[in-house]
């Protein structure tokens, strides 16, 4: 009789094991299966930023391209708020199969886990998918300003600290950090004035009431162009082509300001390898499109594209820069 009852439950588990290998392999196949359909239903792309701000217009244009590529609509929504917070919240609500992704930004995704106290989110919530777009900011003064240099800039501020001042887009922006970063690096003291937005620092600029401005390209080009800024220097590692007479920061005689803005699509933590290969491919493909790069160049930046693990390895770089600027300048706001 125990004989009889061991042989049954071996019997019993060996069942077991072969129903768990048969479920296994029709999970796989159901997964390989969506795949190979993704994406069957439209699929979303959240903005932590509002309608016509550089993130929305370079979302646009890669939610169209991708949508005839890959015959399904990708939708932009919208989620301004919070430092891009609201944003963020709404990604790591939803499941993590590909069809709801986030254009990160420097803010959210490197500069908040230093600035924001009670953040309610970590970097290990995201899954990177490719970078699309890296553009340098650019350090401008009134074209009536006594300072034509860097090299002035630098030499006023030493020799009346305090007194110099220069304007951003709010408090933990990256207009904000990039003169922090400034400050520190050219052992400098000069007053940080906040505005409500990068137009609004600008116009200080403009008027007088703040002596220079660090802003992305797409921001003040227009004032560039208009002739009612003067750009002194690039942040990025080489001349932009939109500025082929401006030299970089480090040609200026203050290396160690190197400053990347950029967007690029991330998923929530758990986002299948596959998924974001996929996608990740898609864009690039996009992204090597000469009327999307020349468009991008308009914009003052250059094309992503790259793999989901360099992608992850620039944000965590960004991260622990940002986390030392912020933690250098004593910055912090409560969220």
């Amino acid at each position: 009789m125990e004989a009889f009852l061991d042989c049954r439950h071996e019997f019993g588990r060996y069942l077991n094991k072969r129903y768990l290998a048969v479920m296994l392999l029709g999970m796989a196949g159901l997964s390989g299966a969506a795949f190979a359909q993704y994406p069957a239903r439209p699929v979303t792309i959240i903005v932590p930023g509002p309608p016509g701000g550089s993130g929305d217009i370079v979302t646009r244009i890669v939610a169209k391209e991708l949508s005839d590529a890959l015959k399904q609509p990708f939708i932009v929504d919208n989620r301004p708020g919070a430092s891009g917070v609201i944003g963020v919240q709404a990604l790591l609500r939803v499941a993590p199969d590909g069809y709801t992704l986030l254009m990160g930004n420097t803010g959210p995704n490197a500069i908040n886990y230093a600035l924001l106290t009670n953040l309610p989110y970590k970097p290990q919530d995201f899954a990177p998918v490719t970078d699309v777009l890296l553009f340098p900011n650019v350090l401008a003064v009134r074209t009536e300003s006594p300072i034509t240099s860097v090299a002035g800039l630098v030499d006023a501020a030493k020799r009346t600290p305090d007194k110099l001042s220069f304007g951003s887009s709010g408090v933990g922006q990256t207009t904000h950090l990039s003169g922090e970063l400034f400050k520190q690096t050219t052992g400098t003291r000069i007053l940080h004035v906040p505005y409500k937005g990068a137009n609004l620092g600008l116009q200080a600029v403009m008027a007088g009431e703040v002596d220079f401005m660090f802003d992305n390209f797409p921001s003040l080009q227009g004032q560039l162009g208009g002739g009612r800024l003067r750009a002194l220097a690039v942040t990025s590692n080489a001349r932009s082509p939109l500025l082929p007479n401006v030299p970089t920061m480090s040609e200026a005689g203050v290396p160690g300001v190197e400053i990347t803005g950029w967007f690029g699509l991330v998923g929530p933590s758990g986002m299948a390898a596959d998924l974001r290969e996929k996608l990740q491919q898609s864009v690039a493909e996009i992204l090597k499109r000469p009327a999307i790069q020349e468009h991008f160049q308009q914009l003052g930046g250059s094309t992503g594209g790259t793999s989901p693990e360099r992608f992850n390895s620039f944000i965590n770089d960004e991260i622990a820069k940002w986390g030392g600027v912020v933690k250098t300048a004593g910055v912090t706001t409560a969220q």
